[in-house]
């Protein structure tokens, strides 16, 4: 049986996409939590400290891309049947694995959190508007399923960790992109993840610090 390393489920955004992922096409898998208490001490399950990691009979696999890209190997249908499609949700996937870093860093990931929203750096709006744009073009070239290509795929695990940012930070979305985030949010592994974030007892000091930036609670 599979086994995946994750971190704190209310922070690590990485950990979320092959978990999702697994969960959604019935993987079986061992979940194995690591504190969230350095890099240093990761170095048990992967070189070189990061996770997610992704053992299968001793072999360990880490990045969630990476981690994506391993399963697919054996669960093909993980991406697009269309080629078009399949090639698209491997670009935005990939940009998604790279990029977006002023989002990342305003608004890291927080599920605990309930913000009241605010005004956002240009940066951060610039993100979020092509973040947007994915989403509908994704969409134009769906088929039949409420996800971003139709059915849940690779992609829709890349983005998930956004779903919550957007959700979680009270910001104002155009209605299509509104209606993808519910479609997200009402998955029943990122209800299954919430739970798990929320009974967490951790609390980072930052959390004061995107409180006063955004208000609201946690």
């Amino acid at each position: 049986m599979y086994q995946l390393h994750i971190g704190s489920k209310n922070y690590s955004s990485w950990s979320l996409r092959p978990w999702i992922l697994m969960k959604h096409f019935k993987i079986e898998f061992l979940e194995k939590n690591a504190p969230l208490n350095g890099e240093q001490a990761y170095r048990e399950y992967v070189e070189n400290g990061l996770l997610p990691c992704l053992y299968d009979d001793g072999f360990n696999v880490w990045d969630s891309l990476a981690i994506a890209e391993y399963l697919a190997e054996k669960y093909p249908e993980m991406w697009p049947q269309n080629p078009k499609a399949r090639a698209r949700a491997r670009c935005i996937s990939a940009e998604m694995h790279s990029g977006f870093s002023n989002l990342r860093c305003v608004m890291p990931m927080n599920i605990k959190l309930r913000a009241q929203g605010g005004d956002l750096v240009l940066s951060v709006k610039r993100d979020i508007e092509r973040i947007c744009s994915i989403w509908r073009e994704a969409r134009q070239l769906a088929e039949m399923g409420p996800y971003l290509f139709g059915a849940f795929s690779v992609a829709d695990a890349m983005y998930a960790p956004v779903v919550w940012r957007l959700h979680c930070y009270n910001v104002a979305l155009p209605d299509d992109a509104a209606s993808y985030r519910d479609v997200m949010l009402k998955h029943p592994a990122m209800k299954e993840w919430e739970q798990g974030a929320l009974a967490e007892k951790l609390v980072l000091p930052q959390e004061d610090m995107l409180l006063e930036a955004f208000g609201g609670r946690r």
